[in-house]
């Protein structure tokens, strides 16, 4: 279980992209502390270098400051790479309806220049992160990968396309692709600022502000929350995957499913205040309900994850209070 025990060969070299981001920082430590070499690419535009400065000067570990949309740049960055963790890209369903020009050139641009790069310079694997806005308005539960419906922002249509795309370079140009469909991924040092932040962080530093949230809709909205321990264990599976798991992509998450305005009182209870939220307008974009069947991944990835929603938010919330 997990991915503490995974082992590669001596001298393994990662490539993560994004490294300085929420994912992509916590994917660099755990290469760290495994004992293999990370790369870390990002542009810093909405990763911290606060989030890297602790790997510097560790052992195997490197930092390039560069944009994806260059391809150059991921020509340099993929050199002597064995494997591909690739998580540069620019979240947020409302943010994507205001920017759609730039989330075309940097979501799919980007990861087409990354793959072609990787493909380029031999890399044995390339791992990319998707999302589960992909089933867009299909509204079976569980979600199920091939049973997916209309997009509903150009974010969940960049993902698609990448997905498309690690088909196509898997099938014609020999690099074996892997994507990933995280479902609300939460944990420690993801950011509560500013106006796109996710649910988690950004409930946690305003309820230890003594600040009243904001719950965008009813609250009865929900989500297959899923901790970072578990993305990190199915991206270092994903690596070490047969090759009959390339060219696809698989919904990444706990298979749970938590209401919003549960998991409000969950935290003004651990947290131990007594603050009512406001309830404001649905955001555009957004899917109403989601939660993962995650058996496509167990089965061809070896993922099972260990951390339930519960002992996740424990542990983030204690991230929290010492951080924040």
């Amino acid at each position: 279980m997990g991915y503490k025990t995974l082992q590669f060969p001596k001298g393994t070299q990662f490539l993560v992209t994004g490294g300085a981001g929420f994912i992509g920082s916590n994917l660099c430590e755990a290469i760290l502390n495994l004992g293999y070499r990370v790369r870390c690419l990002d542009d810093l535009s909405t990763g911290k270098q606060a989030n890297v400065d602790m790997f510097l000067g560790r052992d195997g570990y490197e930092f390039v400051k560069g944009d994806i949309k260059d391809f150059n740049t991921c020509i340099q960055a993929t050199a002597g790479m064995d494997y591909v963790l690739h998580q540069a890209a620019w979240g947020s369903v409302p943010r994507s309806i205001e920017m759609p020009l730039f989330y075309n050139a940097n979501n799919i641009g980007g990861t087409l220049n990354m793959m072609e790069a990787a493909r380029q310079n031999g890399v044995k694997k390339f791992v990319y992160a998707s999302s589960s806005s992909v089933y867009g308005d299909e509204p079976n539960l569980p979600k199920t990968e091939g049973r997916e419906g209309n997009l509903l922002s150009p974010y969940a249509l960049t993902k698609r396309c990448t997905e498309e795309w690690g088909k196509q370079y898997t099938r014609h140009y020999g690099l074996e692709t892997v994507g990933l469909r995280y479902f609300n991924v939460f944990g420690r040092r993801q950011d509560p600022n500013g106006a796109y932040a996710a649910v988690i962080p950004k409930f946690i530093k305003q309820l230890m502000n003594d600040e009243q949230p904001t719950i965008n809709g009813d609250g009865k909205q929900s989500r297959d929350f899923t901790y970072i321990e578990n993305v990190i264990e199915a991206n270092l599976k994903a690596c070490l995957s047969s090759s009959e798991a390339a060219g696809q992509a698989y919904n990444i998450a706990y298979g749970g499913r938590e209401y919003l305005i549960d998991i409000y009182h969950a935290l003004t209870s651990a947290l131990g205040k007594d603050i009512a939220p406001k309830f404001g307008p649905d955001r555009k974009g957004d899917i109403k309900h989601s939660n993962a069947d995650i058996s496509r991944a167990e089965r061809l990835l070896g993922y099972h994850p260990d951390y339930d929603f519960k002992t996740g938010l424990a542990e983030a919330i204690q991230w929290y209070r010492e951080n924040l």
